[in-house]
């Protein structure tokens, strides 16, 4: 008897173990210290609401619902023209010149980084910088993609240059990157660029945290790259520049030059997207489309600015403790040196059990991140101050 096949790649997944550890590790603390309070900075979701151009843009999208003449039914699956020519207006600030027909709407950073493998045969290699995002590792093994693991390290910033001997067709770069918060500059950038061309791979280039980004000389865009549009595709994400984690909308930038073997990788998106996707809502885009204005720009960059002095206090209380870190500057994530040679688990613990400080231990984004430890700017200003402090009492050398 013929039977259905399910796809056995699944089996070559390790079990998500990270985030249920942490939880189970946090709950059993909480069972037995029901009075402590839990200061939780190992959140990667956003803690503050939507701003006020973006609600009230929903608000009118919901209203032109209820009326036959502005009601909207399916829209287009690549994207309605005026969310594109916000965004098209958004890349025209930093003198990038896209078409909108490079421009694609998405539900999210993590459901195009998965869709678009699509568009790639089995065999091609995939490299991963470690410590990784674990979703770039997650489905290429769905997808059967051997996969390169190139390790990063406190000596070259997490940012490592590309080596000619390697053979990887399909290269992940995020900048600012999660989870340790670096930046790559211009320079790294245009070499990745120049081993992307001179290989025929290809740049899936993840900015989702573009927006955080805030010294002058740091590209936001692999588009700011000279030679990029012939290796590059762009994904990136409200969900941390305005707060969409709930609302779930993003784009995704193909240029039209990207040409494999006779075949056009913007052509065959267009084609995948009206095949697979009946778009995005009507009222979602409109909310997406006002983070864009003038006004919604003011409103997210007010909402950026309590993150990021949040992560102003963590950084100072590192210093003052003599810990090394990454990011913090230009990303929502810092990625401490775990003090006394722990393990990243045995930072958790500790953090745990004498402060009631709950992150992220380095070794759940691969084995670069043994070591080390994330530390979340989402939380509140008042956790965050209250965590410094503890961290200041555990940690600050005479």
């Amino acid at each position: 008897m013929k039977m259905l096949k399910p796809n056995k790649h699944y089996q070559n997944l390790k079990d998500s173990y990270l985030f249920y550890n942490i939880a189970q590790k946090t709950n059993a603390y909480q069972a037995a210290h029901p009075d402590q309070k839990m200061l939780r900075l190992g959140i990667g979701d956003v803690t503050l609401p939507l701003c006020d151009a973006v609600i009230q843009a929903l608000h009118q999208a919901v209203d032109d619902q209820a009326n036959k003449p502005t009601f909207h039914g399916y829209m287009p699956e690549c994207g309605a023209p005026f969310f594109l020519e916000a965004v098209q207006q958004y890349y025209a600030k930093r003198q990038i010149n896209l078409d909108t027909s490079e421009i694609f709407v998405s539900s999210g950073a993590s459901d195009e980084l998965g869709d678009i493998l699509d568009l790639f045969a089995e065999e091609n290699t995939a490299l991963v910088i470690e410590p990784a995002y674990p979703a770039y590792v997650d489905a290429n093994i769905m997808a059967n993609h051997p996969l390169i693991h190139l390790n990063s390290s406190q000596e070259n910033g997490f940012t490592p240059l590309p080596d000619d001997s390697l053979e990887a067709d399909i290269i992940y770069l995020c900048s600012p990157n999660n989870p340790t918060g670096a930046v790559f500059s211009h320079e790294k950038l245009k070499a990745w660029v120049d081993y992307a061309n001179q290989h025929h791979s290809l740049i899936l280039f993840d900015a989702a945290y573009e927006a955080f980004i805030e010294e002058e000389n740091v590209p936001h865009s692999i588009f700011e790259i000279e030679g990029s549009r012939t290796c590059a595709i762009e994904i990136c994400s409200l969900s941390k520049t305005a707060g969409f984690t709930g609302t779930r909308c993003g784009y995704t930038i193909i240029p039209k030059e990207l040409n494999f073997e006779g075949m056009n990788l913007n052509a065959m998106w267009v084609r995948n997207r009206t095949t697979k996707t009946n778009g995005i809502s009507y009222i979602l885009q409109r909310g997406a489309a006002a983070v864009f204005t003038e006004e919604g720009q003011r409103q997210i960059k007010a909402n950026i600015e309590t993150y990021k002095a949040n992560a102003r206090t963590l950084m100072a209380a590192l210093d003052a403790c003599g810990i090394w870190y990454c990011g913090g500057h230009n990303a929502p994530y810092i990625f401490m040196r775990c003090p006394n040679n722990m393990t990243s688990w045995e930072c958790f613990d500790y953090l745990l059990e004498k402060a009631q400080i709950i992150g992220t231990p380095g070794a759940g984004f691969g084995q670069c991140g043994e070591g080390y430890f994330r530390l979340s700017t989402f939380g509140s200003p008042e956790d965050t101050r209250e965590a410094a402090k503890r961290l200041m009492t555990l940690f600050k050398k005479d």
